[in-house]
């Protein structure tokens, strides 16, 4: 596959930046005057407070030497050096290089190029996980041709108040021509000290081994009861192109879609990933014509084949209740703490009694 990515390093015209850049959202590119006021704030308010200080302090206090002068100054220094780091990040952030090149790149791909929107519908455990306060995805990236196609970074934030986290992952979306059944690659290449990288733990009793050397790249969830579906839909040519091409990435098979996961960026800047993941794409693309002639046997009761085409999944098209999600790992750790601490708080009011009474 040819992928045009001289838009990503080319020489840029500033007129035409500075004309692109007048397109930009606010939240891509904020207004100066909120980020001049922080800044301001960061650096004056730390200089007021020293300020103050001298003034009410006697200036024999440093006749010892410079040491108590550097215990002083050092913490009052901070807050302005994050200051100016702020002001770095925010022009450049508002500069709008970033997003010409891609919609450039986008063009010349035949993509559309979209900088910020609301986290989209998809079915996908990233877009699905639990406990989520907001989320947003950038840098998206269309194609309709051919199977549809999307490519983005998400950021989700789960809790709030102190308490809050935030995740970013690069996705690739693929909408395939029918439902398959749920099944997902955890890639041992992104795993962080040997723990899976997934935003859902999934229950190990639907582990799958595979022939070859597959089980060193990936572990393969299915749905029990979908061992021979899974094999069929990763025979070895499919497993091949997997391991050659998207070892680091996490793949999820889930309802009329094939995600391509990275913890990190997939819509960057860099020439050689971009060419690496569409030629990926387009590898799993040429596959996909024979997963389009998998059915599900177990489509044979009434409610199941009305539900699929509720679903709008086609005429028994689709997969039955059993094989649509993963069942998830349940975690019994709160249970055992729930249990430790009403077993000490019971033997305490024991206790208060106890005492009470002799």
């Amino acid at each position: 596959m040819s992928v045009d990515t001289a838009p990503l390093t080319a020489r840029i015209d500033r007129r035409r930046l500075r004309d692109y850049r007048r397109s930009l959202p606010s939240t891509v590119r904020p207004r100066l005057a909120g980020i001049l006021a922080r800044v301001v704030l960061l650096i004056v308010f730390p200089l007021a407070l020293l300020v103050m200080w001298l003034v009410i302090i006697d200036g024999s206090f440093f006749a010892d030497g410079d040491g108590e002068l550097i215990v002083i100054l050092f913490p009052l220094a901070i807050p302005p050096v994050i200051g100016v780091v702020v002001f770095a990040r925010a022009i450049r952030r508002r500069s709008g290089v970033r997003q010409y090149r891609l919609n450039g790149f986008a063009e010349a791909n035949g993509f559309t190029y979209e900088p910020y929107a609301s986290a989209p519908p998809l079915p996908g455990m990233i877009f699905t996980r639990p406990g989520q306060s907001s989320a947003f995805v950038t840098d998206i990236l269309r194609r309709r041709a051919g199977y549809a196609l999307e490519i983005g970074n998400h950021t989700c934030t789960t809790g709030s108040g102190r308490s809050t986290t935030t995740y970013r992952w690069g996705y690739a979306a693929i909408r395939l021509p029918i439902a398959l059944p749920h099944i997902v690659l955890d890639a041992h290449g992104n795993n962080a000290i040997g723990r899976p990288r997934l935003p859902i733990a999934f229950a190990k009793d639907q582990r799958l081994s595979l022939e070859g050397d597959f089980d060193r790249f990936f572990t393969l969830y299915c749905p029990k009861g979908y061992e021979r579906d899974a094999l069929y839909l990763f025979s070895p040519d499919v497993m091949a192109v997997f391991v050659d091409e998207a070892a680091r990435l996490d793949v999820e098979l889930v309802d009329d879609h094939l995600f391509l996961y990275f913890p990190g960026r997939l819509a960057t800047l860099d020439p050689a990933l971009w060419e690496r993941l569409l030629t990926t794409v387009e590898v799993l693309s040429q596959r996909l014509l024979r997963w389009e002639r998998w059915r599900d046997d177990r489509l044979e009761s009434s409610t199941d084949v009305t539900d699929e085409i509720l679903n709008g999944f086609g005429s028994g098209r689709g997969v039955a209740r059993q094989g649509r999600r993963l069942s998830v790992k349940e975690d019994w750790w709160w249970v055992l703490g729930a249990a430790v601490a009403v077993f000490g708080f019971v033997n305490l009011v024991h206790d208060v009694i106890a005492g009470w009474s002799s």
